[in-house]
């Protein structure tokens, strides 16, 4: 692990402990680790990708541009996912812009590390590396010949995304755990997330939590159930359906 990190006090990034355990990337910070061991890309795939619909989504003709916010950028996984589907299917004139809120920023020697596990992502996890320090110092970078802005805001989840005027068309809650990160999933959030959608902003997360279902319901958002990704039994969905506060 490298020895530098990003402490930027402008932006308040916290100094991130990227330890190891059984080959997969560990947060000794919340106990957790980064994705799922019974394979963190196809539960990317299952979870935000299946559960906000993208693929059927991305290939209407008239598409211009699209929004994902994600909660916990982490080793950027989600957003490689979401950035090959995106090149797949979405017009090729089309935009996606991927916003996401990271507190605890992995430095490029853990995050180079963290992808080598996909190989098979390789031609687009180069372009991110090669900007990775410049995406964690000025915030936003352009990929893949301008068709995607990878935008990531570094610092306490709500009080970022208070700061952000991006609408979402769909929302990625990651992070860790909520009975292992409390203060991220937290009725603020679920305000903030009602804050920056429309009616037709959709929603995934790998977790059932009863606190985060009853968050979403409170904050305007429709919920439903479906099965979970390997070991888990249950994880969220739906769409916003409440009315828009602070608007």
């Amino acid at each position: 692990m490298s020895d530098h990190h990003y402490t930027n006090p402008e932006n308040q990034a916290q100094p991130v402990q990227l330890a190891w355990k059984d080959g997969l990337p560990y947060s000794t910070e919340f106990q957790d680790v980064y994705f799922s061991s019974d394979n963190g890309l196809l539960e990317t795939e299952y979870v935000f990708l299946q559960g906000n619909d993208l693929a059927a989504r991305w290939q209407h003709a008239d598409l211009t541009q699209f929004t994902i916010v994600e909660t916990g950028f982490g080793t950027g996984l989600n957003f490689l996912c979401a950035a090959k589907l995106w090149l797949e299917f979405a017009p090729k004139d089309a935009v996606l812009h991927f916003v996401s809120v990271e507190k605890y920023p992995l430095t490029l020697n853990d995050i180079a590390a963290a992808l080598a596990l996909w190989p098979q992502l390789t031609a687009l996890s180069a372009p991110l590396l090669h900007q990775y320090n410049t995406l964690i110092n000025e915030q936003t970078i352009s990929l893949y010949d301008q068709r995607i802005q990878l935008s990531v805001h570094i610092g306490d989840a709500t009080e970022q995304l208070a700061r952000i005027g991006n609408i979402a068309d769909a929302w990625f809650l990651d992070g860790f755990s909520p009975a292992k990160n409390p203060a991220m999933w937290h009725a603020g959030l679920f305000y903030q997330m009602a804050k920056h959608a429309q009616a037709s902003t959709t929603f995934a997360t790998f977790t059932s939590a009863g606190d985060v279902r009853r968050g979403l319901i409170n904050a305007g958002f429709k919920v439903n159930k479906r099965t979970g990704f390997g070991k888990k039994r249950e994880m969220l969905y739906g769409q916003f359906i409440g009315t828009q506060h602070g608007k």
